[in-house]
């Protein structure tokens, strides 16, 4: 296929490989902070293939994961009102809550509709005028753009019966929160492209300077992912922490000033819950003032959640790369794509869905 083979060129890939060897002289730690990148590296077994020594640990960069479990409570205590129509992307109508998931819940009845942009979602609040229509508006800064443009599409048309539920999330805090942790082995970072895409990579240079960690913004191929490890080894190797671009031909310093402007006129910067990790500062974006009007937790009173994580699920350790999927007890017995117990088995940028989709169990034999 034209413009996605050339990424997949296994002669290319055995070259990088080979100038890793030559290039490492010591052992690295190098954290991948997208989910769809800690995907590609499993699938395709890179991160086995890498000289002894370095190794990947997998980061927080999944949205659907990190996404706390008392706002998917409350988008099911929103659901389960009889007016009101709950949209969402479908990777998260299977992350299980306190008690229950979306898919269960509207095989109860409850009217839940997977939407494939946030468009549809003020598609059918026109359509639907007398129904509410709320959007379940979850992710990194990739999807913060498309969920402000259909705020403002909404407030020119002027509907009253269209709202966002908000848990959008930031990478850059993740990232200092891990470097900040006296236990963090990361001493370098491949960041997500497509989140660079929309941001740029200016919010990644002071972070480079005060840790002294290199960043390399990457792409998602595997040809992506050996490039990006590569330079961010030479990096290491040669004693420097810089921002570095492999992902040329999306990613621009400046980032997408138009997804950057739309974001900056509906959201504002807020502290924000993380599934499994906790509360970080200034770690997500909230609907600005001039549209509160748009917030579903403030339109409907569901503040009274209690969210219950299952004891077994150890996903935070996941999430922040300390502990692997395989070092669950609940990994690929209680915990599968079927019947998972936390949200990284589930979603398609999950790091226990990657090791069980590749049929990695720890002990040398395939998963179930």
């Amino acid at each position: 296929m034209k413009h996605l083979d050339e990424y997949r060129d296994p002669l290319l890939a055995r070259h990088l490989l080979a100038e890793l060897e030559r290039v490492a002289t010591r052992a690295w730690r190098l954290m991948e902070v997208c989910g769809g990148q800690t995907h590609t590296l499993v699938r395709q077994g890179i991160d086995e293939l890498l000289p002894a020594g370095i190794r990947m640990i997998h980061g927080p960069g999944c949205p659907v994961c990190v996404t706390p479990l008392e706002t998917l409570d409350r988008a099911m205590a929103v659901a389960a009102r009889p007016e009101v129509i709950l949209t969402s992307f479908g990777d998260m109508l299977r992350v299980p809550g306190s008690r229950t998931d979306l898919l269960a819940l509207r095989a109860r009845g409850a009217d839940v509709r997977v939407v494939y942009t946030p468009m549809d979602a003020v598609r059918l609040a026109r359509l639907h005028p007398d129904r509410e229509v709320v959007f379940l508006a979850v992710g990194f800064e990739t999807t913060a753009p498309a969920n402000a443009a259909a705020v403002l599409h909404a407030a020119r048309l002027g509907l009253a019966n269209f709202s966002l539920l908000v848990s959008h999330v930031l990478v850059p805090p993740a990232m200092t929160a891990l470097l900040d942790d006296p236990d963090c082995e990361v001493q370098a970072f491949l960041a997500a492209g497509h989140v660079c895409a929309v941001m740029g990579w200016r919010e990644y240079e002071p972070i480079a300077r005060r840790y002294e960690v290199p960043v390399v913004v990457t792409g998602f191929e595997p040809l992506d992912l050996l490039e990006g490890i590569l330079m961010a080894v030479a990096q290491l190797e040669s004693g420097r922490h810089e921002v570095e671009n492999q992902y040329v031909r999306a990613v621009r310093r400046a980032g997408n000033t138009a997804a950057r402007d739309a974001v900056a006129r509906v959201f504002r910067v807020t502290d924000r819950a993380w599934r499994g990790i906790g509360t970080l500062p200034a770690s997500g974006l909230e609907l600005a003032p001039a549209y509160r009007h748009f917030d579903a937790a403030r339109r409907f009173d569901v503040v009274g959640t209690h969210p219950v994580e299952d004891p077994a699920c150890i996903a935070g350790a996941v999430l922040t790369g300390a502990r692997l999927p395989t070092d669950c007890t609940a990994y690929a017995t209680r915990c599968t794509p079927r019947t998972p117990l936390g949200a990284p088995m589930v979603s398609a940028e999950g790091t226990c869905a990657a090791y069980y989709a590749a049929g990695r169990t720890g002990n040398g034999s395939c998963a179930p």
